[in-house]
């Protein structure tokens, strides 16, 4: 449960967003969520190697 907080923030974000009848800032709010989200999975992981 402990990671869906930062979906379930910016969820609210939108919907408050959205209901303050600011769709276009709430849109780019959304894809910018969806960029970090496709960036942190698509990037290479940063492991160190144990020596």
């Amino acid at each position: 449960m402990r990671g869906f907080g930062p979906w379930l923030a910016v969820l609210a974000v939108v919907l408050l967003l959205s209901a303050l009848r600011l769709r276009t800032l709430a849109a780019l709010v959304s894809v910018g969520w969806l960029i970090y989200c496709v960036w942190t999975w698509v990037r290479p992981s940063r492991r160190s190697r144990p020596d």
